[in-house]
């Protein structure tokens, strides 16, 4: 099973210890292969140091864990343009394709929307989660 991460999901793994973080740890534990882009890794990085105020060896740190759980870093050949309401997520898109992504994990309302793109389920943390435990 190929899967891509959202930002919010990683951030959200990294500041919480609830869900995200839970299948962050299935991603290190390889129940599943997770996939990055690096516009995702520059995201991460950004939000982590404005909005969160982490250090540099915070993010250092951060970023050291998140190498552990992720399979492979792709980049996507071919962009993706109007798919979702919201311009900057069709480069999650672009990412999910580039990975041949079966999931895409986030929780963003205008990708959550969409359901399905090309083969790829979108689905929040708590149905991917519900996967993991079938």
């Amino acid at each position: 099973m190929r899967a891509v991460f959202d930002t919010n999901v990683l951030l959200a793994a990294f500041l919480t210890e609830g869900l995200c973080a839970k299948i962050l740890i299935r991603a290190r534990k390889r129940h599943f292969d997770l996939f990055l882009c690096p516009c995702l890794l520059t995201e991460f990085k950004r939000v982590l140091t404005k909005k969160f105020k982490a250090n540099h060896e915070e993010t250092a740190a951060a970023l050291a864990l998140l190498s552990e759980a992720v399979h492979s870093v792709v980049t996507p050949e071919t962009e993706v343009t109007g798919v979702c309401r919201d311009r900057d997520d069709d480069q999650v898109l672009a990412c999910a394709r580039a990975a041949e992504a079966d999931y895409l994990v986030t929780g963003d309302e205008d990708l959550l929307v969409l359901q399905q793109f090309e083969n790829i389920r979108i689905l929040n943390p708590r149905d991917f989660e519900a996967l993991m435990e079938e």
